[in-house]
């Protein structure tokens, strides 16, 4: 592989990655301020029990949570396979 068709396909890994991260903080910028609008404009919703000592906010809440769990080990799962294997080539590895 030639030093400029490595560059390229660096440059390509590159902004692949910093697509998969800008779509994952979109997502979890979504569900924070989902979140945090709704505790803001519709306390009443929030408020509402689903069962004794449960309330719509407090199951929202750890859904957020969740999420961003979820949204980091996405982030994990494709870093390590498709990110770090790639890079991995591109350095001469086999």
């Amino acid at each position: 592989m030639s030093a400029n068709s490595k560059e390229e396909a660096l440059e390509a890994l590159a902004a692949s990655r910093w697509r998969v991260a800008a779509v994952l903080t979109v997502a979890t910028l979504v569900a924070y301020l989902g979140f945090i609008l709704l505790v803001a404009f519709n306390k009443p919703l929030m408020g509402q029990q689903i069962t004794p000592g449960l309330s719509v906010g407090i199951l929202l809440g750890a859904l957020v949570i969740l999420t961003a769990w979820g949204l980091t080990g996405i982030y994990i799962v494709w870093a390590n396979g498709k990110y770090d294997r790639a890079l991995h080539q591109l350095r001469g590895g086999k």
